[in-house]
């Protein structure tokens, strides 16, 4: 008789234990919803409201952890983090319906939504031309195409001579979208005009969709009338790395193209923008996600079109890199596709830093923003591999 621990990340995992072990398939249905304990932090809860999640999580078998002085009542407010199976959050959700008090009610209302949007694994997105998008959590990569001469990774850069080139190699060595961008981001950038941003982009996307009219573009810009003139050329997404803040307008023509749209998070304009030296990371996942809460909030009636980018080194410092890397599930509460770009930034320390972010966020994120394409694809497949094996 041997005994060893084993990991058990998804429903296939204990599917497969299960068949191992030859247990009746019918108990897959009470079992599965056992295999995880799920996490969820909340900040400035009324102190009786803490109380209240710590004795019903309990009696359900789960937890809450909550300060030290909820229990005598002399603090009026107190961070919690609550613990439990899904079958236990679903039952804690249901008790929370008949207690209105101490803000409950909003914190049962974020609490279901975000239960019911972690459950999401798969979306679809058609583009004004017609083309499918398909996400889930088997990640997919995004390559970058830049049209500057100032972007921060040199061979990057592409001249109108090499678009079919550099695209043609992007697609035989597995990229599922080309993003391409006509102003560089890096931090201290200065903006790039609108005229020569679209004197740029618009013959790009004709040599681009001529040669491979079926491929899936993006185009890189925070501005709403290159917005429009690239999806009119052929664009399929837009990716705003400004979240509709640098300019006006950007939410009015998602509306009006029912364009795919990638919300982004960014603590400054380019020019501005340096990385931060302050190493705390204690509020960067509260920050993110009371930013996004609002800017879905802006985008409700186009929410299905949205994906969200958490911003990975814009404004931000190491710490907070690694602290949204470490904890990008977060971002699932809100129930749209995650991409990150990491792709050889400061904090990555290079390619085999970029490669090992990659790795790790494989079935965790919807789509990676990466240089170099043959060589992420490689790092997922490992990570793939490593995650099917029983």
């Amino acid at each position: 008789m041997n005994l060893y621990p084993v990991n058990i990340e998804s429903q296939n995992d204990i599917k497969k234990i299960c068949e191992r072990i030859k247990t009746d398939s019918r108990a897959l249905a009470y079992l599965i919803p056992k295999r995880k304990i799920l996490h969820f932090f909340a900040d400035n809860v009324d102190y009786r409201a803490a109380s209240f999640l710590k004795q019903e999580m309990l009696s359900r078998g789960g937890d809450t952890i909550v300060t030290k002085h909820v229990i005598d009542g002399k603090t009026e407010y107190s961070d919690v983090l609550i613990m439990g199976t899904p079958s236990q959050i679903k039952s804690l959700i249901q008790k929370m319906s008949s207690m209105p008090i101490w803000g409950l009610d909003e914190l049962r209302m974020k609490l279901s939504n975000a239960f019911t949007n972690m459950n999401l694994h798969e979306w679809v997105m058609i583009s004004p031309n017609g083309h499918r998008i398909e996400l889930s959590d088997d990640t997919k990569l995004m390559a970058i195409m830049n049209l500057t001469t100032d972007s921060f990774y040199a061979p990057s850069r592409t001249t109108e001579n090499d678009i079919l080139k550099r695209a043609e190699e992007f697609l035989n060595d597995g990229a599922y979208i080309i993003d391409i961008g006509a102003e560089s981001t890096r931090p201290g950038a200065h903006a790039v005009d609108e005229s020569e941003e679209l004197s740029r982009i618009i013959p790009a996307l004709k040599i681009l969709r001529g040669e491979f009219p079926n491929a899936l573009i993006s185009v890189d810009t925070y501005k709403p009338n290159v917005a429009r003139a690239a999806v009119n050329e052929g664009a399929d997404i837009i990716n705003d790395i400004s979240g509709f803040e640098f300019t006006d307008g950007m939410p009015e023509v998602i509306r009006e193209l029912r364009v795919p749209y990638v919300l982004s998070n960014t603590k400054d304009t380019p020019v501005n923008m340096a990385m931060k030296e302050d190493s705390s990371n204690e509020k960067i996942l509260s920050e993110l996600a009371e930013y996004f809460a609002s800017k879905l909030e802006r985008l409700n009636d186009v929410n299905e079109l949205v994906m969200i980018d958490p911003g990975l080194g814009f404004g931000k410092s190491a710490n907070e890199n690694f602290a949204i890397v470490r904890d990008i599930e977060s971002m699932k509460i809100f129930g749209r596709p995650i991409l990150v770009g990491h792709s050889r930034k400061r904090f990555t320390e290079g390619i085999a830093g970029t490669l090992a972010v990659s790795a790790l966020m494989y079935g965790r994120v919807s789509l990676l923003r990466v240089h170099d394409v043959k060589d992420n694809l490689n790092a997922l497949r490992i990570s793939k591999s490593v995650h099917a094996y029983r």
